[in-house]
This record gives structure tokens, C-alpha cells and sequence, in this order.
């Protein structure tokens, strides 16, 4: 088994500046590969002898908007209400157009779409982690790796029906999870969270048809102000307070 470390020291050495990044940390070693070296580099890391990634484990699609920001604030948080600690202007929790007035992100920054292979060498056990960043935001690429593992099929597809990440090369680019007709990718951080349509079942034309969401965005504030015991003043007579 490979240690990481000398894993770190041997992609650096082969592959030199056509990775635009390689990072050691928590013993796991993760690459960061630019689209148009991509296939070369990720076929490279497959067949030669010091790497023989011959199993290609999951793709995961990641959307960085708002990446390192925190709707909760819990370090200056009060002691009560279920909302305590959040503050409302959330990048996608309803949406970029809903109740909280976030505007979307005006400027592409080739930063926020990304592709992240998980990758394991049977040989030589060990694990590699690369990442691929899609250069355009508002239609995010990347070249498809189907052609070096067959199994990235199903996975493209997840990330594309969840991100929209588009796999350049795919043999069969559909929708996986989400249902026929569905409009959006509903992993992206501006996609609502109550969605934008529902189903029901109608009676009359016996089936399932679609409408407006019915569900009234809300966060989880307390409607009813309690005036008891449990919300008294520290040294406040109890007969100045009436028990809800």
C-alpha cells in the first residue's frame, strides 16, 4: 500500500503543472485537473504502472455557490426560538427569487460546477480523489470519462439530472433520478427547496398531473409568544407574570 505522502511527492513529480493543484491533507491526497486535461490525465492515472486506478468508485457533482458561507450564526445565537441562529438571506433556500430577495450570481467564475472522481488502484491499494472544475457556470462542460471506465455512465448521468453538468462525449445523457419532464436540477444551491411544482392525483383524469407548489414558505419561527415560567426575568416577581 502506497502511503499518501509518497503518493503527494509522485503526482507531483509525473504530472507536474498539468495539474492545477494537489493537496495532501487528513492522509488523503486530492488533484485538481483542468478540463481540457482531463481524459488524458485521468487515462494516464488508469493504465501506467505507478497509479493502475483501475476502479473508478463515484462522480460527484458539487455546486460551490455560496461555498464557506453559513446561514446559521450560532456563536452569537440567543438561547431560544427555533430560528435562533439563522440568518435569512440564504443563497438557495428558497430559491434566488424567493421570499429573501438574493440576487443571482451576475459574474461566471469557473468555480462553481464541479465534477469530483473518486478513484481506487486494486494493484497498488490505494485511493486518489480528483477534481475537475467546468469553466462556465451558466453552462457547465466537462469531458466525459466513459471511454476510460465504463462505469461512470450512471454517475454522469446522477450529476447532470442534479446539477446540470453536462458530460461532453456521453454515449446517452439522460435525466436518472428526477421525473420525465422535470424542469430544473434540483442539487443546484439556487434551485427552491419546495420546488417548483407538486404532484397530485386527479380523480377526473385518472392520473397525476402537476401544479403551483401549495406549500407556504415559512421558517421554523415560533407563531406564539409564551409569557410563562420558563420565560420569566431572573428576579421577576411571579405575580407581575401571567402563565400562558
Amino acid at each position: 500500500m502506497a502511503e499518501p505522502e509518497s503518493l503527494y511527492e509522485q503526482l507531483r513529480g509525473r504530472f507536474g503543472e498539468r495539474l492545477a493543484e494537489v493537496r495532501l491533507e487528513r492522509g488523503e491526497v486530492t488533484a485538481e485537473v483542468r478540463p481540457a486535461e482531463l481524459t488524458a490525465v485521468m487515462a494516464q492515472l488508469r493504465d501506467e504502472q505507478p497509479w493502475r486506478f483501475e476502479q473508478l468508485v463515484d462522480i460527484a457533482g458539487v455546486d460551490y455557490a455560496a461555498y464557506g458561507g453559513d446561514e446559521w450564526i450560532t456563536e452569537r445565537a440567543t438561547s431560544s426560538g427555533f430560528s435562533r441562529g439563522v440568518t435569512e438571506p440564504g443563497f438557495g433556500r428558497l430559491g434566488l427569487t424567493g421570499i429573501y430577495g438574493v440576487q443571482p450570481v451576475s459574474e461566471s467564475t469557473g468555480r462553481r460546477f464541479a465534477a469530483v472522481y473518486h478513484l481506487l488502484s486494486l494493484s497498488h491499494n490505494h485511493r486518489l480523489r480528483v477534481r475537475c472544475f467546468a469553466e462556465d457556470d451558466d453552462m457547465p462542460v466537462l469531458p466525459s470519462v466513459t471511454g476510460i471506465w465504463p462505469a461512470a455512465d450512471w454517475a454522469e448521468r446522477e450529476a447532470f439530472d442534479l446539477y446540470g453538468i453536462v458530460f461532453e462525449g456521453h454515449p446517452d445523457l439522460r435525466r436518472l433520478l428526477t421525473d420525465y419532464g422535470f424542469v430544473g436540477h434540483p442539487f443546484r444551491k439556487d434551485f427552491p427547496l419546495i420546488g417548483n411544482v407538486e404532484p397530485r392525483y386527479d380523480p377526473e383524469k385518472g392520473r397525476v398531473v402537476y401544479g403551483p407548489v401549495e406549500i407556504e414558505p415559512r421558517v421554523l419561527v415560533p407563531r406564539v409568544i409564551r409569557d410563562d415560567n420558563r420565560y420569566r426575568a431572573p428576579g421577576t416577581p411571579e405575580e407581575d407574570q401571567a402563565d400562558g
